[in-house]
């Protein structure tokens, strides 16, 4: 029988961190270490923060975006100061982060639920394509900016938008975000798509 080298508690803690996004097994006995290191009220309040997770949080019926448990609809839809016939689609809620961090967009936003990957077994039936159309409907909606990220799976779910309404013959301003260079890094460490539709983007001094 092997001997048991770290008491079941902390094992099992080392374990259910490691299944986290990017944490390797190395970096989930840091995190473990460092909780058991910590004060106990610290870790009360990190317990009783993901115990209150799933029952705190829901989705919009409308955006899907997350929203509190205690609300029926997303705050950034109901805003009257909104945009409503204005769109950003996004493939998940925490991009809506990202893009109101800008404080530039005061339009609405929809969330498709993540972007077409075959390969992961992800098609357009199981994206929140269906009630966008509706929105674009019942809103009267004049544009829709696709967000979607800059990835082969993110361009495939543009295209595939672009076509869907157009076979659909639904009359609405399309448009993709601008890429191009992030600033501060120099054209030879580009990658070869950032290129592209930096070119493609280009406008006139």
């Amino acid at each position: 029988m092997a001997t048991q080298l770290l008491p079941k508690a902390l094992e099992t803690l080392i374990e259910e961190l490691g299944k986290l996004p990017g944490v390797g097994a190395r970096t989930a006995e840091r995190y473990a270490y460092y909780l058991l290191r910590a004060d106990e009220r610290g870790t009360d309040r990190l317990s009783a923060a993901l115990s209150q997770l799933h029952s705190g949080v829901k989705h919009c019926p409308v955006t899907f975006a997350l929203i509190d448990s205690t609300e029926d609809i997303s705050q950034l839809y109901s805003d009257s100061n909104r945009d409503k016939t204005l769109i950003a689609v996004v493939e998940e809620p925490l991009d809506i982060v990202a893009i109101e961090r800008t404080g530039q967009f005061k339009g609405t936003y929809h969330v498709l639920g993540g972007a077409i990957s075959p390969i992961d077994g992800v098609g357009p039936e199981q994206l929140h394509i269906p009630e966008l159309m509706k929105r674009i409907e019942s809103d009267a909606v004049g544009e829709l900016i696709i967000a979607t990220n800059a990835s082969v799976e993110g361009e495939s779910t543009a295209l595939f938008l672009q076509k869907y309404l157009r076979d659909a013959n639904v009359d609405v301003k399309l448009t993709r975000l601008a890429r191009g260079i992030p600033v501060g890094v120099d054209l030879e460490y580009a990658d070869q798509i950032t290129l592209q539709h930096a070119l493609e983007g280009r406008r006139t001094l």
